[in-house]
C-alpha cells in the first residue's frame, strides 16, 4: 500500500528578511520572505508533484500565522505544524553581498522552532512517509534535538529513507564543537546527504572536496552524497561513481538564499522516482542537471519558498542553454 506523503520534514520555519534596497530616506528596506530550509525543500518537491508535510512550531503572531498560510498555499500539509500561544516566531535578517553570498542575523532566543518537543511529533505521519528530511537547526537545543531524533527513529522503524542537510549556521550554536557532534550524528543516520562545499571542508578539515568526501565515506555508510559547490556546480557520489555537472550561471542573479534547498528538493524528487538502489551515471547526471537548473532559477528571485520553479520551466531553461 502506498504512503500518503512522499517527504516529511522536521525543522525550522521562519521569516527571512532580505535586503531590498533603500527607501527614499536612505534606510535599508527589508522584505519579509517566508523561509526555513526544510520547507524550502518541501516547496520544491511540491512543485515536482510530490505530496509533503511539515513538522515544526511557529508563534501565534503575525509571522507565524503568515507562515502557516504560506505552507498551505504551496500545498504543504500543516497538520503537525504547532502554533504556540506563548512563543515568538523565529526571524532571520539576511544581508546580501555583491557576489550574491550572504550573512545571517537570527532573532531566536528562544524562537518557536526551538521549542518543539518530542511529544508533539506525530509518529503516524512519519510512518506514512517515504522520506524523512532534517537539518541541524532543529538540533541546536536539547528539546527540539530530542524531537528530531524521535522523528529519525520512527522513520527508520517504518522503512523510510532518511535525508540530511547540515545547513550549518555557526551563530546559532553555543560552540562549533557542539555543531560538529550533531552533524556527526546526522551523518550516521542518513541515506541521502546534501552537503555544501564549505561544510565538507569545515567538517573534515580537507580543502579538496574529493578527499573530504572520501574521509566521510570511510566513516559513514551513506549511499548517496550530493555536494553543492555554488557557482562551480555540483557532484554526486554513489557507489564507485563520481559525477560532476557545471552550474547554470546567470547575469541576473540577485541572491543565493534557498538555492541549496531547491537543489536538494530536486534531488529527492529524483530519488523518489528512481529509487536509491540502481542509479547509474546517466541518471545521476540528469538529476544534477535538473537540480542545478532549478537552483539557478531561484537565484534570480527574492526568497524561495513561494517562488519555486515549475518542472516545465526548469526543463525549458535547460533546453535554452
Amino acid at each position: 500500500m502506498g504512503k500518503k506523503f512522499d517527504v516529511i520534514a522536521l525543522g525550522e520555519l521562519l521569516i527571512d528578511f532580505t535586503d531590498n534596497g533603500k527607501s527614499a530616506q536612505g534606510n535599508t528596506i527589508f522584505e519579509a520572505n517566508p523561509g526555513g530550509a526544510p520547507c524550502n525543500v518541501l516547496a520544491m518537491l511540491n512543485r515536482c508533484g510530490n505530496p509533503t508535510a511539515f513538522i515544526g512550531k511557529v508563534g501565534k503572531d503575525i509571522f507565524g500565522l503568515k507562515l502557516k498560510a504560506t505552507l498551505e498555499e504551496v500545498g504543504i500539509d500543516t497538520s503537525n505544524l504547532i502554533v504556540d500561544e506563548e512563543a515568538r516566531t523565529t526571524l532571520a535578517f539576511v544581508e546580501t553581498f555583491e557576489d550574491g553570498d550572504r550573512d545571517f542575523s537570527f532573532f531566536r532566543n528562544p524562537g518557536a522552532d526551538m521549542l518543539l518537543t518530542a511529544g508533539e511529533v506525530d509518529e503516524e505521519m512519519i510512518r506514512d512517509s517515504r522520506i524523512f528530511h532534517f537539518g541541524t537547526l532543529s538540533m541546536t537545543h536539547e528539546g527540539v534535538r530530542e524531537a528530531t531524533k524521535k522523528g529519525i527513529r520512527v522513520a527508520k522503524e517504518s522503512g523510510a529513507m532518511v535525508s540530511f542537510d547540515p545547513n550549518l549556521r555557526p551563530p546559532l550554536w553555543k560552540s562549533l564543537d557542539d555543531a560538529r557532534e550533531q552533524v556527526a550524528y546526522g551523518l550516521g543516520q542518513c541515506d541521502i546527504l546534501k552537503i555544501s562545499d564549505n561544510e565538507i571542508q569545515w567538517f573534515t578539515g580537507e580543502e579538496d572536496y574529493d578527499a573530504g568526501i572520501a574521509k566521510l565515506r570511510g566513516e559513514y555508510d551513506i549511499p548517496l552524497i550530493l555536494l553543492s559547490m555554488g557557482r562551480d556546480g555540483s557532484r554526486a557520489y554513489y557507489k564507485d561513481l563520481r559525477v560532476e555537472v557545471p552550474s547554470f550561471l546567470q547575469d541576473n542573479t540577485i541572491e543565493t538564499t534557498g538555492a541549496g534547498d531547491t537543489f536538494g528538493g530536486c534531488c529527492l524528487h529524483y530519488v523518489l522516482e528512481k529509487g536509491l538502489d540502481n542509479l547509474d551515471e546517466d541518471s545521476l547526471r540528469e538529476m544534477l542537471t535538473f537540480a542545478n537548473a532549478a537552483a539557478s532559477i531561484i537565484t534570480t528571485r527574492k526568497g524561495a519558498l513561494r517562488v519555486m520553479p515549475e518542472v516545465e520551466e526548469v526543463e525549458e531553461f535547460i533546453r535554452s542553454r
